[in-house]
């Protein structure tokens, strides 16, 4: 790494790290001003209703911040850098951030105990997450922005500078806030522990576990092409081992099992709606699964030998294989 490189890498890490603090830092101050209850309505202020304002309406705060702290100001960051990297790395924390806010705000009533398993999860889902960044990313912040932002700058040309707006960060905020809703049922309903919640544990925990080993698979083949490359040697066309012989997508797969696994913990506390955050994830992923491959069928290199996997090999759910159609006929 360049020195160059080098300080542009430390300054992308200082201001990742200095970009949520306007969120924190208010929400730290609600909580001191309003110590668990709220302001006295006899002798109101302009900050004491906001505070007041704040304590009834914690999903509709939630949604402020993060319309002002990520939409406007990160999306004013990446206007500046020429690039909208930061919204990668920050959606594996701002969950995190998410359940803390739902559990630390005023009204929050719980059971300690499924807390603290959602959190403790929580955490585990986000470390997982944000280590497969920055390992594909070989540890640099803020060194390229995902290939599908890229794609769209081309495609919009001029418009891009306010069409990124509405097609990065808004839809972030629908995705990460709905997905989130499970984090704010956990704290707003206290219920006793039941089997409902060892299972939703066991889907959450199976997610975690599958996205990891089939990211680390992905990592590895990766890198063994880079090497094949640099030596000048042919490429492996496609990953057809591990995990990825019975699915064509498993890291996908596992993601989904952890967000709903999170809705089963909230379906048994009689809020099914939060169903909406997961499902609309699903329809993303599957929308991404299609820009993903069609990537792979334009690489002259790849097209062949990934058509003849998609044929044999399950999309998401890991299944066993299937004879593609062309060997089948052969052998009538």
């Amino acid at each position: 790494m360049g020195s160059g490189t080098a300080v542009s890498n430390m300054k992308n890490a200082i201001l990742a790290f200095l970009v949520p603090l306007p969120s924190i830092l208010f929400y730290l101050s609600f909580l001191s001003a309003t110590n668990g209850s709220v302001a006295d309505p006899k002798s109101p202020s302009f900050t004491s209703t906001v505070w007041t304002w704040c304590y009834h309406y914690p999903l509709l705060l939630a949604n402020v911040l993060f319309f002002f702290n990520v939409n406007v100001l990160f999306w004013v960051i990446g206007l500046i850098q020429s690039s909208h990297w930061m919204i990668d790395p920050y959606w594996t924390v701002i969950p995190v951030m998410l359940v803390h806010y739902y559990s630390a705000h005023p009204l929050a009533q719980y059971h300690c105990w499924r807390s603290r398993i959602v959190i403790l999860l929580t955490w585990v889902w986000s470390i997982r997450l944000i280590h497969n960044y920055f390992r594909r990313e070989k540890w640099q912040w803020g060194v390229r922005e995902d290939w599908r932002f890229t794609d769209m700058s081309h495609q919009y040309g001029s418009h891009w500078w306010w069409v990124s707006f509405f097609s990065i960060y808004v839809p972030q905020q629908l995705f990460l806030m709905g997905l989130s809703l499970p984090f704010y049922v956990i704290h707003s309903v206290n219920q006793p522990l039941s089997i409902w919640d060892l299972l939703a544990t066991i889907v959450c925990v199976s997610g975690i576990v599958i996205a990891y080993f089939a990211d680390t698979q992905l990592h590895n083949f990766v890198s063994r092409n880079n090497k094949l490359k640099g030596q000048g040697k042919p490429v492996v066309p496609v990953l057809d081992n591990g995990l990825w012989y019975y699915s064509r997508h498993p890291n996908y797969f596992g993601e989904q099992l952890w967000w709903w696994g999170l809705v089963v913990f909230t379906w048994n506390l009689g809020h099914g709606w939060t169903v909406i955050g997961a499902l609309a994830n699903t329809m993303c992923l599957a929308y991404v699964t299609k820009l993903v491959e069609n990537r792979m069928l334009s690489q002259d290199n790849r097209a062949e030998a990934y058509r003849l996997y998609q044929r044999t090999t399950s999309v998401w759910v890991p299944w066993f294989k299937s004879s593609p159609l062309g060997l089948k006929s052969k052998n009538v």
